[in-house]
């Protein structure tokens, strides 16, 4: 603006100057004739251009306010403001502006405040947060989404650059994860990448953690930008799958016992009958009976099994030595281990100290474990003609927790999904009933022990246990 002012006043200038300069030369003539008018007329002329020049600076005088206006609009100098010149007009047009400059001012400053709140509660929220800019490349990341996915380095980088192989895409992560972690947040990201705008969906990580995604957008500056928000549901859905096993397994005892125990008392009573049989007839009558009584008694045992999982008391907890307890478990099942040929390894760590737990519960999930590597090996060796196998169990004191890693030559999670396999009902065991891994998770999970059971690569299969040190 400052250009246009300055050529308005030099055109209105030139134009003053060359009105008068005609009139000048038409007030000459009167020289010779007339003198008294000539001075007159000069007189007027030079009285007259004076009077113009003051006008044109007082109409020019808002375009001069109007620029520095501008200026202070350009350089966002909002808590500034005009001073009046004391003229009406010129008063109302200062007025004017300063009110727009403390109406922009109070704007910004709640704009500012907005954001420093947002990021405040970006921060402190326990869902993950990935806003990214008008290039896909992540331009915001919060404290839960750092923690949750281990990237390294995020900003400025689109979500994919975590999905190469190699070096270069290991290095992208953080470089406190180890080989594990790597590939659970690489499997998160690719599932986050591949989310659809507007779409929200349940993500199971590899550890079997579950989350809920949601992919959506916003605009900034007309132009939209993507952000994802990722909530961790594991506890929530599994206290909701817990209580609804719950109301399942109560219904199915209390309508298979008294099936049971009916059905018990009959064949009791159909025995009496045995005497009035002929002999050739009374031997398979009673195998009969005893054959459906054993079945009885097993269909009693499973049900009680399921109820066990449901009526777990709660943990009564005191200071304990893991390392005895592990030892007590290998101790049980060295007899059976060896004679199948099992190889077992404990890297005992005397260094942790006591943790806070339950011995009955925690030594019936160890054994639970222990059993299931075992019973995963034989069916290997079933199922490769092979003999022997290794069972390796490791203690290490990592400061903040203890981890504790069985780790079984069986691989039965090379094809099977990890995350379902603390689901009732499922197992990888040929004839299994799912309840073991069940019992486990409800012990760790009032111990408040995290764990992860995975595929451990060369065949082998590993349950990691981290327990917290008090």
């Amino acid at each position: 603006m400052r250009l246009p002012s300055l050529k308005l006043q030099a055109r209105l200038t030139a134009y003053l100057a060359l009105l008068h300069l005609l009139l000048a030369g038409c007030a000459i003539l009167l020289l010779l004739q007339q003198p008294i008018l000539f001075i007159g007329a000069e007189l007027l002329l030079v009285a007259s251009m004076a009077l113009g020049w003051w006008l044109v600076r007082r109409a020019l005088e808002p375009l001069g306010y109007t620029r520095r206006f501008h200026d202070l609009l350009q350089d966002q100098q909002y808590a500034s403001r005009l001073a009046a010149p004391g003229v009406t007009e010129l008063d109302d047009l200062v007025g004017m502006f300063n009110g727009m400059l403390t109406a922009l001012h109070r704007e910004r400053l709640a704009i500012g405040e907005q954001q420093g709140f947002l990021e405040r509660l970006l921060e402190a929220t326990p869902s993950a947060v990935l806003v990214f800019d008008f290039d896909h490349a992540i331009s915001l990341v919060n404290a839960s989404a750092s923690s949750l996915l281990g990237l390294g380095a995020p900003l400025g980088k689109p979500l994919s650059a975590w999905l190469g192989a190699g070096d270069d895409g290991e290095a992208a992560f953080d470089p406190a994860l180890d080989e594990r972690g790597r590939a659970r947040s690489r499997d998160l990201v690719r599932q986050l990448d591949a989310l659809a705008l507007g779409e929200s969906r349940l993500l199971v990580d590899m550890e079997g953690r579950r989350y809920r995604a949601q992919r959506s957008r916003f605009y900034d500056r007309g132009f939209a930008r993507h952000f994802l928000i990722v909530e961790e549901l594991t506890a929530e859905l599994e206290d909701s799958e817990r209580a609804t096993y719950a109301r399942l397994i109560r219904v199915l005892a209390h309508e298979v016992n008294n099936t049971v125990a009916a059905t018990g008392s009959v064949l009791d009573s159909l025995l009496t009958y045995r005497g009035q049989l002929e002999e050739r007839d009374a031997g398979d009558f009673v195998t009969a009976i005893v054959a459906v009584k054993r079945r009885n008694i097993s269909l009693g045992e499973f049900i009680d099994r399921f109820t066990r999982v449901v009526k777990m008391p709660a943990p009564e907890l005191r200071p304990t030595r893991l390392q005895d307890v592990v030892d007590d478990i290998l101790w049980l099942n060295r007899e059976q281990c060896n004679a199948r040929g099992i190889q077992l390894g404990w890297s005992r760590c005397d260094a942790a100290g006591p943790l806070q737990l339950d011995v009955q519960l925690i030594e019936q999930a160890l054994l639970n474990i222990v059993k299931n590597a075992v019973e995963a090996v034989d069916e290997r060796n079933a199922r490769d003609a092979s003999k022997g196998g290794t069972i390796r169990v490791e203690l290490e004191d990592l400061g903040e927790r203890v981890r504790l890693s069985v780790t079984d030559s069986g691989g039965l999670l090379e094809n099977a999904p990890p995350h379902r396999l603390f689901t009732p009902f499922v197992s990888t065991k040929k004839g299994g009933q799912g309840i073991g891994l069940m019992f486990v998770r409800e012990v760790l999970g009032r111990h408040g022990c995290t764990y992860a059971l995975a595929p451990a690569g060369a065949g082998e299969t590993r349950f990691d246990i981290w327990f917290p040190q008090s």
